[in-house]
């Protein structure tokens, strides 16, 4: 089956910018805030990359946190926001790279086979992203699976005079992947919210025994290796906290 997903982009003004420097629970490893910023300060710092950037290429730009974040939430408004401004902005969510079930997961190893292996990134850097960054127009064909499929779908994708990438998902600052944005921002959030929101949403349509039973076998400790081995937090160029658990939630102020 070939689906098409409508083409994004086209004509727009652009803009300058400004800098910015601003039983669920048991045993969750604690996590802190040390700097955050608001929407309006991470669209300022796009519109910065924007006016310095050459315009004959895109911005990219990554968004990132750990599973149930509110990755994609903050991306829409990101995206809504860069769009009112005159900035032709569209969102990538780097899940239309999952690996099949089959290859996702392994229960003998699960949390570092999980990280080496959600996500097709090899493929979508090279056949996607860097292209539509280079080239602000793309038409590609991509196999997309969804998060229970079992079989790939064929999906267009069609972008047009792109002004700005914002690339959503997890494992986005691996180390290898880090040079290849102009900006990046971490969505900060607990372990114990996100199991939450999980939970709540019914995530790949488990009960939520066996949502809590992936979270703790699979989830977290694949973002802690990421942790250890690539510092996202330390890479990224905005911290933005997305759980009140962890202080005030700003950004949508």
């Amino acid at each position: 089956m070939l689906e098409y997903v409508e083409k994004q982009g086209g004509k727009s003004a652009r803009s300058p910018g400004r800098n910015c420097n601003e039983a669920l629970n048991s045993g969750l490893p604690a996590q802190e805030v040390n700097s955050t910023s608001t929407l309006q300060t991470v669209v300022n710092e796009i519109l910065d990359a924007r006016y310095s950037i050459s315009s004959e290429r895109s911005v990219l730009t990554a968004i990132t946190g750990i599973d149930a974040s509110g990755k994609g939430y903050f991306t829409e408004r990101l995206v809504g926001a860069l769009q009112t401004k005159g900035v032709c902005a569209v969102a990538i969510n780097v899940d239309a790279w999952l690996n099949l079930p089959n290859d996702r997961f392994d229960a003998s190893n699960p949390a570092e086979h999980y990280y080496h292996n959600a996500i097709r990134f090899e493929e979508m850097f090279a056949q996607t992203i860097l292209p539509l960054r280079e080239h602000r127009s793309l038409r590609t064909e991509i196999n997309y699976a969804d998060e229970t499929a079992t079989e790939y779908r064929r999906r267009i994708y069609e972008f047009e005079d792109v002004d700005v990438i914002a690339l959503e998902g997890i494992y986005l600052l691996k180390r290898a992947f880090q040079a290849h944005y102009d900006r990046s921002i971490w969505i900060e959030c607990s372990f114990e919210t996100a199991l939450e929101r999980a939970v709540s949403r019914a995530q790949e349509g488990l009960p939520p025994e066996e949502t809590i039973r992936d979270y703790r076998t699979i989830y977290i400790p694949a973002q802690e290796i990421h942790f250890q081995r690539d510092n996202p937090k330390g890479a990224a160029t905005c911290m933005v906290n997305n759980d009140a658990r962890l202080g005030p939630v700003i950004w949508s102020k």
